[in-house]
C-alpha cells in the first residue's frame, strides 16, 4: 500500500461531499481504523476504501452536536467562516484571528 499524505490538518473546518453537516478535524487516521461492524453498517453502494484517511470530526448539523469519523474522499473544505458551535471545540482548539482553529497548547498559541 502507498503511503499517503492527509489532505486536511487538525484544526481544519470541513464539510461532508453528501451530507449536511460539518465539522472541525481534531484526529486523522491514515487509513480506516474503526471497527469492521462500523464499516459494514454504511450501504455497500456508498461504503468508502479503507485504504485512505480517516478524519475524526467534532460535528454538528442544523439539529445537533456530535463525533464523526469520515473517510477523506466524503470531506470538502468549508469555507464559511462560521464558527463551529459543538461545545468540545472550546475544550481542545483556540480561535485564530483568520476565522481557523489551532489546538491549545499548539506552537504559536
Amino acid at each position: 500500500m502507498k503511503l499517503r499524505n492527509a489532505k486536511f490538518s487538525i484544526g481544519q473546518v470541513v464539510r461532508h461531499r453528501k451530507h449536511p453537516f460539518r465539522g472541525i478535524v481534531f484526529d486523522i487516521d491514515m487509513e480506516f481504523a474503526n471497527t469492521e461492524e462500523w464499516w459494514l453498517s454504511i450501504p455497500e453502494a456508498s461504503r468508502p476504501r479503507k485504504d485512505q484517511p480517516y478524519y475524526h470530526l467534532f460535528a454538528e448539523n442544523a439539529e445537533t452536536e456530535y463525533v464523526a469519523y469520515v473517510s477523506e474522499q466524503n470531506l470538502l473544505p468549508d469555507d464559511s467562516g462560521e464558527p463551529v458551535r459543538h461545545p468540545q471545540v472550546a475544550e481542545s482548539f483556540v480561535l485564530k484571528e483568520d476565522g481557523g482553529y489551532q489546538m491549545k497548547g499548539a506552537r504559536g498559541h
